[in-house]
């Protein structure tokens, strides 16, 4: 692990993740006044956010003002240890991401960005948030959205089983059902 997930460790932390893509509308959002000024209101003390391929920098900060701790990085091997570490989770869309948290059992706030031509993770995301497994918003929206946010009404998700339908698909490719 290295010295910024040490460092937030047993903080109250807000981890942003964009996967391997460029999502600078997300990064640009969680890195607004607004938005750190909401994520503090709710007792967050700690934002770390992996962007990935963007071009927007964020604003790094030390806090000492009494706002945000904020830190940034491009790529990390793994960002489980930023899960792990996290108390809620700011994710684009990306199927990996979103299920890699759900399975931490992590609040998460899933973002939209409307910029990609095919828009099937909007619909993922947003029946997910409508099973109550998170929360979903477009980056016009997070900071509405982190306002009203009650993690109490997170369903836990829970993986469905994969056993029969592998069996089903060994029997009709001729294999033992075993």
């Amino acid at each position: 692990m290295d010295n910024i997930t040490d460092h937030l460790k047993s903080k109250e932390t807000v981890f942003v993740t964009v996967g391997t893509t460029s999502f600078d509308s997300l990064v640009r959002t969680v890195d607004s006044d607004n938005v750190k000024e909401a994520l503090s209101k709710k007792g967050y003390t700690h934002l770390a956010i992996q962007m990935g391929r963007g071009s927007y920098i964020p604003k790094k900060s030390d806090g000492e003002d009494g706002s945000l701790v904020v830190d940034y990085f491009s790529f990390s091997s793994s960002i489980a240890d930023y899960l792990r570490s996290a108390s809620l989770v700011i994710s684009h869309a990306g199927s990996g991401s979103i299920f890699e948290t759900l399975r931490m059992a992590k609040p998460l706030i899933v973002v939209v960005n409307e910029d990609l031509m095919d828009n099937h993770q909007s619909e993922l995301a947003e029946e997910l948030a409508e099973r109550k497994h998170l929360f979903c918003a477009h980056p016009q929206t997070l900071c509405e959205v982190i306002e009203s946010l009650n993690l109490d009404v997170i369903v836990p998700y829970e993986p469905g089983d994969a056993n029969p339908v592998a069996k089903l698909i060994n029997k009709h490719l001729g294999f033992s059902a075993d």
